[in-house]
């Protein structure tokens, strides 16, 4: 045996030794709660989970069948599992999530998010202070918050500071004050510290702050009420002028804030998994107002489902925290009781996780969910995220150079009506939206999409051909072998050398499970589910189907020659007749929002924003 073959044998005996043994391991596993913890050959620990029985937990890592790329992988690292019994799931869940913070293991999903966040504090003085605090609830009087960052409190601090002239000065300053400040002068504060103002006078100020912030604001403006008429009766007519601009003022912000009907504190999450990135929303609700949100993009979570993000987001989040005694979700975790009765264990109060159905916490979700779509395409579009998706396609693909142009065709018809081929354009900037195409097919047989792909792809390179638009690096056609034979053949009968890729849908239509046909190479090409190449395509590949049915749509509507009212389904004559009595035309209609179009009589919640979207596609 040679030299080269005794250390490969060497090697293949040692690899065995150090096999994790799951078998033996798991024979000897309690089926009682607790945490495990597993290790890999340079004794580092690469996830933590917790478990209500430990052994069939940790079995299902080692199943032959039903594991995603991401576990198995993880599972081929195994050297080791040591785990922790706890009496109670609660205790298992509580250790999970610190043993999480300690180690950040790399396969689990993990949330960078350490800072303590802003509260508004009313201090305990005699003539109390408004100020931002963070950190440890150390000093005595009133806490509302969280917000989600300094600056939200700053906003409203300027926004109470001129309805309530309630100091924020710190008390060094405060006590060594000999006349008034500049506040003062421009009627921001009252000057307690110079004694211009009562004790009894200045904690009515104090009380409508904390009214305010409380989201009663209409209890303020019936006390301001009361306060205005006592002025006008005792003929102090500029103090009753005063209390009206502050009604008018707090009228006014009340009009732009989203007040809810259902008083109290909670937080609202919504969670979104796509192309390769997760997203978790946060909304913070005060009292009925809204105080800001913020994005949150766990690390490691790509291949997990919007219920897996959010059972490990809300202990990573919460534990440690002050929490609301209301969190709507997006989606329903599978421990939901188990996580509320930890985190109503921890804060000592009772707190309900829970999806919601309908009312004013529908409206409250869905705009947390628009937040979170908006900032997963924000990051998805992001230069630094996309040069890097594009550098891993040429290498995934072993292109010579970097594609730094992508364009995707698609089809879109119903039973071969009204053919419409659409071509999208992706730089390294995101999508280049003034380079789509849309192309409507005619003289072919209906339903024929490689004819439709055919007749697309030849307008438009003959176009290129003659100097019209830019050449793409890469030619993306989302099909299998029959569009990209179509592909081939233009391009051959164009004479033009581009590079085409074929993306095919796997046999049930999962993304993750794509086959690409790279044109000039043998095979088929399947990249693992979290590969950031896979997801620029992804990315690319259903923005052109988006844009191909949006202008199937279009062009039905118009061979139609009807309102677009009439495209929608439960519009009757006589609804159509209401809508534009009450809107006076189209135009008005196109201006206005669904909860405006639901008060139309007959106009349900599903139909005003099918009537919405109508007049909204993004084109």
């Amino acid at each position: 045996m040679s030299e080269e073959n005794e250390q490969a044998e060497t090697n293949n005996v040692d690899n065995e030794a150090n096999k994790f043994d799951s078998a033996a391991f798991l024979k000897t596993l309690t089926n009682r709660p607790g945490v495990y913890r597993m290790i890999d050959k340079d004794n580092t620990v690469i996830y933590v989970g917790k478990a209500k029985n430990l052994k069939n937990r940790v079995s299902s890592y080692f199943r032959n069948t039903g594991l995603t790329s991401k576990t198995r992988v993880m599972a081929g690292q195994i050297a080791a599992i040591e785990i922790t019994v706890t009496h109670t799931e609660n205790e298992a869940l509580i250790l999970e999530n610190n043993l999480i913070k300690e180690w950040m293991p790399r396969y689990n999903i993990l949330l960078r998010d350490d800072k303590t966040y802003p509260y508004l504090l009313i201090s305990g003085h005699k003539f109390p202070r408004l100020t931002l605090h963070r950190g440890v609830k150390r000093s005595t009087g009133n806490y509302f918050g969280p917000y989600p960052s300094a600056g939200a409190v700053r906003e409203s601090l300027n926004l109470l500071q001129k309805l309530f002239p309630v100091r924020q000065c710190d008390e060094t300053y405060y006590q060594n004050r000999s006349r008034p400040c500049l506040q003062h002068q421009i009627k921001r504060c009252t000057a307690p510290c110079v004694g211009l103002i009562s004790e009894e006078d200045y904690q009515k100020d104090v009380q409508h702050t904390i009214l305010f912030l409380q989201g009663k604001n209409q209890q303020v403006m019936d006390e301001l009420s009361q306060q205005m008429d006592v002025a006008s009766k005792e003929l102090d007519f500029e103090l009753a002028a005063s209390i009206r601009d502050k009604i008018i003022s707090l009228r006014r912000i009340q009009e732009r804030q989203y007040v809810s009907s259902e008083q109290g504190d909670l937080d609202v999450l919504a969670a979104i998994v796509r192309d390769g990135i997760a997203i978790v929303e946060v909304c913070f609700i005060r009292g009925g107002r809204s105080l800001g949100n913020k994005s949150y993009f766990p690390k490691g979570s790509s291949e997990s489902t919007p219920e897996e993000l959010l059972s490990a987001f809300i202990p990573q989040y919460y534990l440690g925290k002050d929490v609301p005694a209301e969190i709507l979700v997006s989606h329903v975790p599978e421990d939901m009781a188990l996580l509320e009765e930890v985190l109503r264990t921890e804060s000592q109060h009772r707190v309900q996780l829970r999806c919601p159905q309908r009312g004013t916490s529908v409206r409250w979700m869905t705009m947390a969910t628009t937040n979170a779509d908006i900032s997963l395409s924000q990051r998805l579009s992001s230069r630094a995220n996309l040069l890097q998706r594009f550098e891993l396609l040429q290498e995934a693909l072993g292109l010579a150079e970097m594609p730094k142009r992508l364009e995707c065709f698609d089809i879109s018809h119903s039973s071969g009506e009204r053919t419409v081929a659409s071509c999208v354009v992706f730089g390294l900037e995101g999508a280049i939206k003034s380079d789509y195409r849309k192309f409507n097919i005619e003289g072919i047989t209906p339903g024929d999409d490689y004819a439709a792909m055919n007749q697309a792809l030849t307008r438009r390179f003959t176009r290129l051909q003659k100097g019209e638009g830019k050449r793409p690096d890469l030619l993306l056609i989302d099909g299998g072998k029959g569009q990209l034979t179509e592909a081939k053949a233009v391009m051959a009968n164009l004479q033009l050398d581009i590079d085409i890729l074929g993306i095919a849908k796997g046999p049930e239509r999962k993304p993750g499970e794509e086959t690409l046909f790279l044109v000039g190479r043998a095979g088929e090409v399947h990249l693992p589910p979290d590969s950031p190449a896979l997801h620029l395509l992804q990315q690319v590949r259903d923005e052109a189907h988006r844009f191909a049915i949006t202008g199937h749509r279009q062009r039905r509507a118009k061979a139609r020659n009807t309102s677009p009212l009439e495209g929608i389904d439960g519009m009757g004559p006589k609804r159509r007749q209401k809508l534009l009595q009450q809107f006076g035309g189209l135009q008005e209609i196109q201006r206005a929002g669904v909860e405006d179009i639901m008060r139309v009589d007959g106009i349900s919640k599903a139909l005003a924003q099918k009537i919405y979207d109508v007049f909204h596609s993004d084109n």
